[in-house]
């Protein structure tokens, strides 16, 4: 059981690079791009609102921060 869990764990942490990679465009309503704290708040809402998982459901606990962490990166 320990091998599973540790298996599908592991497998989270190594897709999670794949999932990164989203849609998220700063820019205000206008269409002007977002800068400093405006930008770096629109980035994070929308990186924790895109953390899914390859079959759709929600990430949670580290799986999540590592997404999150990562998504803010790039």
């Amino acid at each position: 059981m320990k091998r599973l869990s540790l298996a599908v764990l592991l497998s989270l942490f190594v897709a999670s690079p794949a999932f990164a990679a989203t849609a998220c465009k700063a820019v205000s309503a206008d269409g002007k791009p977002l800068a400093g704290a405006a930008k770096t708040s629109f980035m994070k809402k929308c990186c924790e609102d895109n953390a899914k998982s390859a079959d759709g459901k929600a990430l949670s606990g580290a799986a999540k921060n590592s997404f999150v962490k990562k998504c803010l990166a790039s």
